[in-house]
């Protein structure tokens, strides 16, 4: 299975490649960050973001794309900046017909730590580990994008199995007609 995940962001948004299943050693093919100027006006970032994602898309070939949910912050301009980030992320995905699986921060840092409140240098410390790198990618928003790939391969298996189990056992359910 091989992964781009996606850690959004305005200024700097983070994407990794990993490829592998679960239960082996996994394989980094690519990290980096898209920037744009901070100063830029939103919509040129936005299409900035998009450019780089989609050469992620096209050098890599993901079959699946993970990008990190956005949860609430007390800073409401940082959060609609990474709530646009994630869009366009799953907008390049949608576009392609790549599946798209959200991660929230608490779940990715315990499958890669195994603490869901890890801190960044934790999970950079894991990362660099689980695929064997010499340092941590730097800064930390590409060792969080490696991050989500790398929870995403573990947990998909489960997830699909979950997902099939709820369709079979709703195919099998009796249909309760409506009342008029």
């Amino acid at each position: 299975m091989r992964v781009l995940g996606v850690d959004p962001g305005l200024t700097r948004c983070g994407v990794g490649v990993v490829e592998g299943v679960a239960g082996r050693p996994l394989t980094m093919l690519g990290v980096g960050v898209v920037r744009t100027p901070a100063d830029a006006e939103l919509g040129h970032r936005l299409v900035a973001v998009e450019q780089g994602i989609e050469m992620w898309l096209d050098e890599h070939q993901p079959e699946f794309v993970a990008v990190e949910r956005v949860f609430s912050q007390h800073n409401v301009r940082t959060v609609m900046g990474t709530a646009q980030a994630s869009a366009v992320a799953m907008l390049c995905a949608a576009r392609r017909g790549i599946p798209v699986a959200l991660h929230t921060p608490s779940e990715v840092k315990a499958a890669v730590t195994g603490s869901g409140r890890a801190d960044k240098a934790q999970v950079g410390a894991m990362v660099t580990r689980l695929l064997r790198l010499s340092a941590p990618p730097r800064p930390a928003d590409a060792a969080d994008a490696l991050a989500l790939a790398i929870c995403h391969i573990w947990r998909a298996p489960a997830q699909n199995r979950l997902q099939q189990a709820v369709a079979l056992h709703s195919a099998k359910a009796p249909s309760k007609g409506r009342l008029a």
